[in-house]
């Protein structure tokens, strides 16, 4: 009875005491709602900063937006890329046009002088003066340098009168012979006396010629003496100066003369383009030739084709060619660089575009032609004769069509493009007005989104 008692008492002593009493139990339930008010107000905390449902409202309103703009509502499921991508690219266009396309063959030349002549001296002397001033133009005949004549006066006054003595001798037998031949007819004396002063008569007329070539050198040496220009042109750097001995073995001369009017350039070209040089100069055509620079932007001078080599070069498969300037500028120099553009034919009525329009790909050479739906489709096309920035069409292209020459590196077949100087007339159309309305509409509406997002 006692145990029975004892045991409705037991489960009593752990029921948990009320509140009224200030037991255990109301601690634990106030500690439990803080710990979930501490997880809500951090939840809160970063639902607030991430904001997923206004992410996702704005891209699909700008994705809406885009769609509605580039290309109608059924788009409005594409993303913003895709929207982009369909967007019309602004391009540069240019009209194929008809006309002349020379065919012209582009080489490295030399500018070769006609003339350069080392001046030397044909005899030995003392230099008395020197006539000129380095980098001075020179005319032919000119007078240089003169060289001391005194020895050489002296030997041709020396055989002027070597020559007066033999002269005279001759003279003498020659009245001898007249004489002997004069007793001979009245055979006053013997034949062989006669025939021994003819003889003499011969010895004295080679003696005076023999004097006369003395003389004539004598004259030459003293012309020698007086060193002329013997071509026009320009004189270099002086290489010995007056006072100095000289002798016809000088390596180096007095001057180097070198000619620059007229004047030549040297060019080599492929031995395939001979036939086509060959016939143009068989025709009696004067082919002409521009010297640009080594920049080949700059034009020097403009010249013909004077004369070709007689052999090909077989280890480069070249033949050389020589052009002739008139350079009355003197704008070509003497072994200077140049880029020769040697004119071979003219094609006439050539479709003609900017070179920048053709672009090469798999499938070749090709152009993006412009339709009139404002969209670009890929030409195939073969590129004939190129001078610098037009290049003609042989095939592919026809007069009057629009390319792209620029802006052609975002566009695919069947794109949609804009020409940016056209857009001054499309804005006072219909279309023009509408495009800017909707694009204006669709910026200000993502803007107003946005703003009520944040307000949210």
């Amino acid at each position: 009875m006692d145990q029975q008692e004892k045991r409705p008492d037991s489960p009593r002593r752990d029921t948990p005491s009320s509140p009224a009493t200030g037991g255990p139990a109301p601690r634990k339930s106030r500690g439990k709602l803080i710990a979930i008010a501490v997880v809500l107000i951090v939840a809160a905390i970063v639902l607030l900063r991430w904001q997923p449902w206004s992410r996702s409202a704005n891209g699909g309103a700008g994705a809406s937006n885009a769609a509605s703009g580039g290309g109608g509502g059924r788009h409005g499921g594409r993303s913003g890329g895709g929207a982009f991508a369909n967007q019309p690219q602004p391009v540069s266009v240019a009209t194929a046009a008809s006309g002349d396309m020379p065919i012209v063959i582009t080489a490295l030349g030399t500018v070769t002088p006609l003339a350069d002549v080392t001046v030397r001296t044909q005899l030995s002397g003392t230099l008395q003066s020197v006539n000129f001033q380095e980098g001075q133009m020179v005319k032919q005949g000119d007078v240089l340098a003169q060289i001391d004549p005194r020895p050489y006066q002296i030997s041709l006054a020396n055989a002027e009168g070597q020559l007066a003595r033999d002269q005279a001798l001759l003279a003498t037998a020659r009245l001898d012979l007249k004489r002997y031949q004069t007793l001979l007819s009245q055979d006053s004396i013997a034949s062989q006396q006669v025939d021994t002063q003819a003889s003499l008569v011969k010895q004295y007329e080679g003696t005076v010629k023999s004097d006369q070539a003395n003389i004539d050198t004598y004259k030459l040496d003293l012309t020698y003496a007086r060193i002329t220009a013997p071509v026009s042109g320009r004189v270099g750097l002086r290489q010995v100066d007056p006072g100095n001995y000289v002798t016809s073995g000088d390596t180096n001369g007095i001057v180097v003369l070198t000619q620059l009017q007229p004047i030549s350039v040297i060019f080599t070209t492929s031995e395939d383009n001979l036939p086509s040089i060959m016939k143009q100069l068989h025709a009696g055509t004067k082919m002409s030739v521009a010297a640009y620079d080594r920049s080949n932007t700059t034009l020097l001078e403009n010249g013909f084709v004077q004369t070709i080599d007689n052999q090909i070069d077989t280890t480069t498969g070249t033949v050389k060619l020589r052009a002739s300037f008139a350079n009355d500028d003197q704008s070509l120099f003497p072994n200077q660089f140049v880029n020769a553009r040697l004119l071979v034919d003219t094609i006439h009525n050539a479709v003609i575009v900017p070179t920048s329009a053709v672009l090469n790909g798999s499938q070749g050479q090709y152009v993006y032609v412009v339709k009139p739906d404002n969209t670009v489709t890929v030409r195939v096309v073969k590129v004939g004769p190129i001078d610098a920035e037009r290049t003609s069409i042989a095939s592919g292209l026809a007069v009057g069509e629009r390319v792209v020459i620029d802006g052609s590196d975002r566009l695919r077949e069947g794109a949609k493009i804009t020409i940016p100087a056209a857009h001054p007339k499309h804005a006072s159309g219909a279309s023009g007005a509408s495009g800017a309305n909707a694009a204006s509409g669709a910026h200000h509406g993502h803007r107003r989104h946005a703003s009520e997002t944040s307000g949210q």
